[in-house]
């Protein structure tokens, strides 16, 4: 599929507005209007789409048109985006580390326990937050509350993000992602040693049927997801890997990992609290105290998204996961060896 042109124009309140044109390929032949629109401007959901039909801001071939409305080759969707509300959020001093920036992108070593963007229980303190300190102007292509935010990593997991100072960065990065071109690579230590020296998950994931908190690969409405891992040591009792998802859904590797028997450490909602099963003090007391998902994004290959070369990125592994890594090399750990 094209990507979408992106024009400012003057709304009725005389504010200044984004406007959208995307002109449907054959692929989208026969498509619902909403589907086709949050399939290829994928940081809103479909029911946002919805209302924005509904409120007469999107038109397709210069006419007024219904979420239902089907879609035939050729057509120009518009799309306008009312103005974000002003200054909803107070930017806030949290340091960042920087791996790479130009006019268009930043890419960042997010550190873990660092939320992303605010959210329910999670209003101030936040990457965005930081974000915000830092930088004059950055995508509003995620609205108000996700300034720049292109993806996420989970609260625990610390590592590399790429971040979108400009819309047509956003946009052009978000089809990367929904194309499967972004390439990532994550470190995860895991409970057990591994049977083979590399494998692939390929489960589809969706909402747990019991614990709607949780993903589960037992969802009846799971979508398709794939992860490739490989040994990249072994430990007594543990496993670091490296894991590389072909698929973004929410908490994949987490779930995928559990799926076949290996959690990953520090994961309390997909593995438990494990470390209450190991005798040696010294890993008992790493193990307990180690506060985050041992999941690191390490690598992170893209191409630019407006000159067209392509990026590689490598973030070390911070210093409490290096640790952990050399406490649990030592001599035979009890608990869950595989």
């Amino acid at each position: 599929m094209t990507r979408p042109d992106r024009m400012t124009g003057e709304g009725t309140t005389g504010m200044s507005q984004d406007v959208h044109a995307l002109r449907v390929p054959p692929e989208g032949a026969g498509w619902r209007l909403d589907r086709f629109l949050a399939e290829r401007l994928t940081d809103r959901s479909r029911s946002t789409f919805q209302k924005l039909i509904r409120d007469g801001r999107v038109t397709v071939e210069g006419k007024a048109a219904r979420p239902s409305t089907e879609l035939c080759a050729g057509d120009l969707v518009e799309v306008r985006f009312p103005a974000p509300p002003p200054e909803q959020l107070v930017p806030e001093p949290i340091p960042l580390t920087v791996v790479y920036e130009d006019e268009e992108i930043l890419v960042i070593d997010k550190p873990a326990r660092l939320v992303v963007h605010p959210g329910a229980g999670c209003e101030t303190g936040t990457l965005v937050h930081g974000l915000l300190a830092r930088e004059e102007a950055l995508s509003g292509v995620g609205g108000p509350k996700r300034p720049g935010i292109v993806h996420r990593l989970d609260r625990g997991t610390s590592g590399l993000m790429v971040i979108a100072r400009t819309d047509r960065a956003h946009l052009a990065l978000a089809e990367q992602f929904r194309g499967r071109e972004i390439r990532k690579a994550y470190q995860a230590m895991v409970w057990g040693r591994m049977r083979v020296s590399e494998g692939v998950v390929d489960a589809s994931i969706g909402r747990d049927p019991t614990h709607r908190r949780k993903m589960s690969v037992r969802s009846p409405r799971g979508r398709a997801a794939v992860s490739r891992w490989r040994v990249l040591r072994t430990l007594p009792g543990f496993s670091l890997l490296e894991v590389k998802p072909e698929t973004g859904r929410t908490h994949q590797i987490r779930v995928h990992l559990q799926s076949i028997g290996h959690p990953v450490v520090g994961d309390s909602r997909y593995g438990g609290a494990a470390w209450r099963g190991v005798q040696d003090p010294l890993r008992r007391r790493a193990l307990k105290h180690f506060d985050r998902l041992a999941l690191h994004a390490w690598k992170l290959s893209f191409t630019h998204p407006v000159r067209g070369d392509l990026l590689s990125f490598e973030a070390p592994l911070p210093a409490d996961f290096a640790e952990l890594i050399e406490i649990l090399s030592r001599p035979r750990a009890e608990g869950r060896p595989r």
